[in-house]
């Protein structure tokens, strides 16, 4: 059932692991031959995709842990999770942290050697819609990985080309409307030469209507309150534009909302009506399972309930918080479906634990904690009509008619009664239990400058362990990993509030 699955076929599909500024491919740009044909391309468009591996993961521990939605203090400390969530000034030596520069500049380096090889290979891939094709997804897959770079560090260098290590050593960060200009050009790109669907093997590449998704989140995210100097958030006010490509998604007719909840996440279910894009995962130990289900549940519930060692250990549990917990309504069908409230360990005590279970399925579990077979949305239905509605309440076109309309449809379908005369409060409260789970919750807060002010409220009803430092702007992207800085002294700056 699988299509496009991250499968790494060969070295030239597994990243570098060098704790330095490693921009380039394993072999350089054009070497051994390769790029002389249409499968030559296939593979290297193929190894792009394979960098996305483990982006869940990452989501996981950049977005969801440094949300109101888990409280990960930990009483030791030691995960990198504890650290982030706990909004510490002295993660710049993180692994999760360099990880998300290293291992997404990886999939730019890769991004920009198919589009500088197809440039210099012209006869290479005969086949105008293939070639087509191939610019469309390198150039959507490097504007989704700049999207990323923005929210997490700000101000990023820009590669638009293949460079060596040697270059880029001469390269400096670039402001964030540059890195927006290059994001939105990607994307306009992929727009236009991508198709709206596959078929068969090709299905769960990108497509046009996921660029146009991702577009508008981006229109979204610079248009919020510009709390940070350099932050990702411009204060730009193009909520219009947003909603332009949303509307042009609700109106493909190819998607809907599924009746059941439960049903969007159902291992028999993938591919399903409700999903925009996703990426895609096969276990049977292949090396194309999925990693994120295991950043998930707690280790003692997977002794019991796994054939495989893993997950989140006793003092590093990635606990859904109190806060989102009481956000439930009596009769909200989405709680039970996305959380597991409480369990017995090996030694047949209760454990009040309580983990993201929605991706979780023992009876699918893979051969091993890498080899999860289920897919992870990177875009909903769902999330395309509620940002349809932030955009109305933001001040694009429309109705609050069509805004309490969008959010009771999706009340409806959690067994829940309607509301009228939403607010934005309301919807993004909406928001967080329709999306728990799937890391959206702190871009929720960043894009919509709320961030600052929710998570000092959290923090003072939630952080019983006293482990979380304060929340400022300077709290709303990442530092520079260490590991860059110390690359080449006066290359790059630190952000502020950091170590």
């Amino acid at each position: 059932m699988k299509r496009i699955s991250l499968i790494i076929l060969s070295a030239f599909l597994i990243w570098s692991c060098d704790d330095q500024l490693d921009l380039s491919p394993i072999s350089d740009a054009g070497s051994n031959g390769f790029y002389q044909n249409e499968n030559d391309f296939t593979q290297a468009v193929n190894g792009i995709y394979a960098t996305m591996q483990y982006l869940p993961d990452r989501y996981i521990d950049l977005d969801g842990v440094r949300s109101d939605n888990i409280y990960a203090a930990g009483q030791a400390g030691v995960r990198d999770w504890n650290a982030i969530n706990n909004f510490l000034p002295t993660i710049a030596t993180l692994t999760t942290v360099r990880d998300a520069w290293n291992i997404t500049y990886q999939g730019i380096m890769r991004a920009n050697t198919v589009l500088d090889q197809l440039e210099a290979n012209p006869g290479a891939v005969t086949d105008a819609g293939l070639r087509a094709r191939f610019q469309g997804e390198a150039h959507f897959l490097r504007g989704l990985f700049y999207f990323d770079l923005v929210k997490w560090f700000g101000k990023v260098p820009i590669f638009d080309t293949f460079k060596t290590p040697e270059e880029a050593l001469n390269i400096g960060r670039s402001p964030v409307e540059e890195v927006y200009s290059l994001i939105i050009a990607d994307l306009e790109f992929a727009i236009d030469n991508l198709p709206e669907a596959y078929t068969g093997a090709n299905a769960g590449r990108a497509t046009s209507l996921a660029a146009k998704g991702i577009l508008a989140r981006v229109y979204m995210t610079r248009s919020g309150p510009k709390l940070h100097p350099e932050g990702p958030c411009l204060g730009t006010n193009e909520y219009d534009k947003a909603l332009g490509l949303l509307n042009d998604i609700i109106g493909s007719g190819r998607f809907s909302m599924l009746n059941s909840y439960a049903a969007i996440f159902d291992y028999a279910n993938e591919g399903n009506a409700e999903i925009v894009w996703d990426l895609q995962y096969i276990g049977g130990g292949v090396g194309a399972g999925a990693l994120y289900p295991t950043g998930y549940y707690d280790e003692g519930w997977g002794r019991v309930n796994l054939p495989f060692p893993g997950g989140n250990p006793g003092d590093g549990s990635k606990r859904v918080s109190d806060d989102l917990m009481n956000l439930y309504e009596p009769g909200d069908t989405r709680r039970a479906v996305t959380v597991l409230e409480g369990y017995t360990d090996a030694a047949g005590a209760t454990v009040d634990g309580r983990f993201f279970y929605k991706f979780i399925n023992p009876d699918k579990a893979g051969g091993d904690r890498f080899d999860w077979p289920i897919n992870y949305p990177m875009i909903r239905y769902t999330d395309v009509l509620m940002l349809k509605a932030e955009c109305i309440l933001q001040g694009a076109g429309g109705s609050q008619g069509d805004v309490d309309q969008i959010v009771n449809d999706v009340r409806a379908r959690a067994g829940l009664g309607p509301v009228s005369n939403v607010t934005l409060d309301m919807l993004l409260a909406e928001r967080r239990v329709e999306f728990a789970g799937e890391n959206l919750r702190w871009d929720d807060l960043v894009r919509t400058g709320k961030a600052p002010d929710v998570m000092n409220a959290f923090i003072s009803k939630e952080d019983n362990l006293d482990k979380m430092e304060p929340v400022t702007a300077n709290s709303l992207i990442y530092p520079v990993p260490q590991i860059q800085i110390d690359v080449k002294k006066g290359l790059y700056d630190q952000n502020p509030g950091y170590n």
